[in-house]
C-alpha cells in the first residue's frame, strides 16, 4: 500500500475494567451496569460509523470483567447493525481449541459475518495461576491452539496429535459465514514479535503502551511487521495491523486533562505487573491519543504516515462518566476523522 492511500480505519476497544463498590466505595457500578454501558458504547460506535468494536478477555480480577468475548460479541451482534465485532484478545492458551473454534464460529454466524478474531497468549500472572497453567508453556500452547482453531474455522476435518491438544478427525458442525474464515489478528507485546508474526503471514494487534517507551518507536513496530509480511510474500492491506491507544478527545488539551486524568490514573492503578504510567507520564511518552481535535488529528496523520491504517481507540477506562465517554467518541468521529481525511487527501493531491 502506498503512503498516499487515504484509507484509515477507526475502531473502539473496551477492556471492561470494573471497580466493585465493596473495594472502591466511590464507584457504584456493578457488572450488569458495566455491561449495559458496553452495549450502549457499541451501539453509538455503530451509529457513528466506526469499523469494529473490540472487547477484551480477562479473568479473576477487576481489571477486566468479560471472561468470554464470544458471548459478549454474540450479545452485541443482536444490538448493532453494521459494525464489525472483535475480540482483543481471545486468550487461546487457557482454552480447549475445539471450544474456542465453536464459540467464535457461532459468533460469526450470529453477527452475520462481522467477526474479527484477535488472539493472544496472555500475560497476567494471576490468570495463569487461576487456570493452573505454567507461563513458560504459553508460546507453545498458543502456537498449537492457533493452528487447530484456524484449521477448524476454515472448515477442515482436523486430526492433530500435539503436546497440548489432541484432536481426532473433528470437523465443526457450525462454520463461520466469512469465507474462508474470519480475519484473525495475533496480539504482540514485544517489538520483535511483530516481525515474527508478520513472517508467519498473520495479522497483528499491537498495544504500544505495553510495547514501546516513546511515540516515535511505534513506527518501528509497523516497519518490522511489514518486513515480516514482505518476506512471507503476503502484502499488507488495511486492517492487517491494528494499533490500540487510550483515547480522549475534548475541546482543548486542558479539557482532555480535566476529563481523563483521574480515570486514566485509576485504570493504571488496577493493572497488575505492567507499566505504571500516570497521565503526565503518558503525555510525555506520547503513547496515547489525549487532547484537542487538532492534537489528536496531528497524531492520527502521523500514524498514517508511518503506514498504520487501522487505529483502535480505548475511550472507556477508569469508570469515566458515560456521557464523557460518548462525547469523546463523537468528537473523534465527527471532528477528528474528517480533518484527518481532508489532510491526507490534500497531501496526496499535492
Amino acid at each position: 500500500m502506498s503512503q498516499s492511500d487515504p484509507t484509515m480505519l477507526y475502531s473502539i476497544f473496551s477492556v471492561q475494567d470494573h471497580y466493585p463498590p465493596q473495594k472502591y466505595p466511590d464507584h457504584d457500578r456493578d457488572v450488569a451496569g458495566l455491561y449495559q454501558e458496553v452495549v450502549r458504547q457499541a451501539q453509538l460506535a455503530d451509529e457513528l460509523g466506526y469499523d469494529t468494536f473490540f472487547v477484551a478477555e480477562h479473568h479473576f480480577h477487576e481489571y477486566g470483567a468479560v471472561p468470554n468475548p464470544a458471548v459478549m460479541i454474540a450479545h452485541l451482534a443482536a444490538r448493532t447493525k453494521r459494525i464489525r465485532l472483535g475480540s482483543a484478545i481471545s486468550i487461546l492458551t487457557f482454552h480447549n481449541p475445539l471450544t474456542v473454534a465453536e464459540n467464535y464460529a457461532m459468533a460469526d454466524v450470529l453477527s452475520d459475518g462481522r467477526l474479527f478474531m484477535g488472539v493472544g497468549s496472555g500475560y497476567l500472572k494471576h490468570e495463569f495461576e487461576g487456570y493452573g497453567i505454567d507461563g513458560a508453556e504459553k508460546r507453545d500452547r498458543f502456537d498449537e491452539n492457533l493452528e487447530v482453531v484456524t484449521r477448524l474455522l476454515a472448515g477442515e476435518r482436523v486430526t492433530h496429535n500435539g503436546r497440548y491438544a489432541q484432536v481426532d478427525g473433528v470437523q465443526l458442525n457450525v462454520t463461520p459465514v466469512q469465507d474462508p474464515l474470519p480475519p484473525i489478528g495475533v496480539a504482540v507485546l514485544r517489538r520483535e514479535a511483530a516481525y515474527h508474526v508478520g513472517r508467519k503471514g498473520h495479522n497483528i494487534v499491537s498495544v504500544p503502551y505495553a510495547t514501546a517507551d516513546r511515540w516515535d518507536e511505534v513506527e518501528g513496530i509497523v516497519e518490522d511487521f511489514r518486513q515480516g509480511r514482505e518476506e512471507a510474500g503476503k502484502p499488507v492491506h488495511p486492517g492487517d495491523a491494528v494499533f490500540a491507544f487510550h483515547t480522549h478527545v475534548a475541546e482543548s488539551d486542558e479539557a482532555a486533562r480535566r476529563n481523563a486524568e483521574k480515570p486514566f490514573d485509576l485504570y493504571v492503578d488496577t493493572r497488575l505487573y505492567a507499566k505504571s504510567q500516570t497521565y503526565d507520564d503518558i503525555l510525555e511518552s506520547g503513547l496515547a491519543l489525549f487532547g484537542s481535535v487538532d492534537t489528536v488529528a496531528d497524531k492520527m496523520v502521523q500514524l498514517h504516515d508511518w503506514g498504520i491504517r487501522h487505529v483502535m481507540t480505548l475511550h472507556n477506562f477508569g469508570h469515566m462518566p458515560e456521557q464523557t465517554v460518548h462525547q469523546s467518541m463523537r468528537m473523534l468521529a465527527e471532528e477528528v476523522m474528517p480533518r484527518v481525511r481532508k489532510r491526507i487527501a490534500e497531501r496526496s493531491a499535492a
